[in-house]
Order: structure tokens, then sequence, then C-alpha cells
């Protein structure tokens, strides 16, 4: 369907058709009772995310981590795990305030602790 707009500002198309249907009596209807008026859809299935650390049981202190996991329960290691890691981003905001250091440079450097405790097996 070609269209295009003529000198005078109008719109011009090639379609000379009407907007009706062209299948009439029988056959429309037989089409329309073939066709479902719905379609159920199953719920989409969807992977968990995967928030594992890539280096999960690398690094220099992964066993130790490994070994107080064990011992003190994970729902009480990942207690204390947290109380450090928010221990250690608040270290990281008061060194950046001394320095005056802006709040882009603080994420940052909170994201560098992560990877290198990542590599150092703390989040083992």
């Amino acid at each position: 369907m070609a269209a295009s707009i003529c000198a005078s500002g109008g719109l011009v198309s090639s379609f000379h058709g009407s907007w009706g249907t062209s299948m009439v009596g029988d056959d429309y209807h037989a089409l329309m009772q073939s066709v479902p008026r719905y379609v159920t859809v199953g719920k989409p299935v969807r992977s968990p995310p995967c928030m594992k650390n890539v280096n999960e049981g690398k690094g220099i202190f992964a066993p130790v981590v490994v070994v107080t996991r064990n011992i003190v329960g994970k729902k009480r290691f990942n207690q204390l795990r947290g109380k450090a890691i928010a221990l250690h981003s608040q270290v990281i905001t008061e060194f950046c305030k001394s320095i005056g250091a802006d709040g882009k440079q603080r994420q940052g450097l909170i994201r560098l602790a992560k990877k290198n405790g990542e590599r150092l097996g703390f989040l083992a």
C-alpha cells in the first residue's frame, strides 16, 4: 500500500478497498466458530536468579569461611556476614568523607571491596 503527500498537503493513497470484511454469510460464521474465543496460557517457566559467587570455594580465606559457616550455621553466619559488610561499608564511607571523595567514588570503592572479598574467598 503506497501513500504519499501531494502538493496541496493532502494524503494520496493507492488503497481503494473498504475497511469492512470481505467474507460474508456462512463462510464468516464458520470461521468465527472454528477460532477459539480465548487461549489459555500457562505460567511462564522462570529459573531462579543465580546469585552464587563465581569464585566460590576459591581464595585464600575460603576454607576458613566454609568451616565457620558449618560450625555456626548458615542463618547465623549470614547475619554475621551482613553485619561485617555493613561495618566495612561504614568504614569506607567515613574514609571518603575524610578525604573529600564524592558518592560516585564511594560506590566505586564499595564495589572494589566486594570484588576483592570474592577473590580472597570471604564470600565463599
